[in-house]
């Protein structure tokens, strides 16, 4: 049996809190948070989990053998290496660290200590992003053109990272998980309406080789939640929508075809445009944070990669970081 120890219990930490508790398969041992209140809360609903305010009371325990990071980023690097280096396996909140450096660090000392290491892509255990995967993989679609999402809301302002670190991990990480694509540049723009010169609205474009692109539009000041994905392709669309609670996907039998023109003019085309049926497939009805939490435990226990490695965690920060220079740069191309 797993004994596993979770490091914050502010805004993600109750959901993983909950979810290990009911993981048959480990044994929730121990939560820290600094907050004496918030601890209150861990013993009034789970009695028989001991509470610190240390975090050293789990990352190097000897009774500890996995840990779960559910902290500020800018702590994600330094709990996660000391957790390693201590013989814990690793889970971390995403996104998995502030720079490529630190996440390949991580990688390497977690593969030197044979420990799992794992981020916390929550949206990849659910079955519309599961069911969106088989469309793509499937042919269903046709060749995929274009990933658009926009992810918005209002509130939570966060005080170390920007809206891009911390809201596109999600829609970054799913294109990647749906498309497996490599991408060769970004650019992001984006406002800062705070004093402290954190970026609250952002737009980051992430460009492929020809023929695909995918953009992202996030912010923390809209009156309205929306996380809506439009996923485009040369036979169908796919219109993804996790604020509906039960026809989350939807798939439009809709699209173009561009006809050869006589004249002698190349930039007129001929657009045939279709418009078909819409079909709502059927999805896996499962909590992804248990299904999530439930692969950490089987990749522990198995020696087995989770859905989403270090590696996975890595691929996503590469982005993040590329548009905090583009930012810094007003919207300017940035290599990968």
């Amino acid at each position: 049996m797993v004994n596993v120890g979770i490091i914050g219990y502010g805004y993600w930490g109750p959901n993983l809190v909950r979810n290990f508790a009911q993981n048959g398969d480990c044994t929730l041992k121990r939560v820290v948070d600094m907050r004496e209140e918030r601890l209150q809360q861990v013993t009034k609903l789970y009695p028989s989990v001991e509470t610190s305010t240390s975090a050293d009371d789990i990352l190097t325990s000897s009774d500890i053998d996995a840990v779960v990071v559910a902290t500020p980023v800018f702590l994600h690097f330094e709990q996660a290496k000391k957790a390693l280096e201590n013989g814990k396996h690793v889970l971390v909140e995403k996104p998995l660290t502030s720079s490529t450096q630190e996440a390949s660090e991580l990688i390497e000392i977690a593969a030197k200590n044979n420990k799992t290491l794992m981020v916390d892509h929550t949206f990849l255990y659910t079955g519309a992003v599961n069911k969106i995967k088989s469309l793509v993989e499937n042919g269903e679609i046709g060749d995929v053109q274009y990933f658009d999402s926009v992810r918005i809301n209002l509130g939570l302002f966060q005080p170390d990272i920007n809206v891009l670190w911390d809201l596109a991990p999600h829609d970054i990480s799913i294109l990647n998980y749906v498309c497996n694509f490599k991408p060769i540049s970004v650019n992001a723009t984006g406002v800062s309406h705070t004093p402290n010169g954190i970026e609250n609205v952002a737009y980051l474009t992430v460009n492929y080789e020809e023929g695909f692109v995918a953009h992202f539009s996030c912010s923390w000041t809209s009156p309205v939640k929306v996380r809506n994905t439009l996923i485009g392709g040369s036979k169908k669309m796919i219109v993804y929508d996790d604020v509906e609670p039960t026809e989350k996907i939807k798939v439009y039998d809709s699209g173009y075809d561009v006809q050869p023109s006589s004249d002698e003019d190349k930039r007129k085309v001929l657009i045939d445009y279709r418009i078909g049926d819409i079909h709502i497939p059927k999805l896996e009805k499962t909590e992804a944070l248990f299904g999530m939490s439930t692969d950490f435990i089987d990749a522990i226990d198995k020696g087995s990669t989770p859905k989403v490695s270090g590696e996975d965690g890595l691929e996503v920060v590469k982005v993040l970081e590329a548009s905090t220079e583009s930012l810094k740069n007003k919207g300017k191309e940035v290599i990968l």
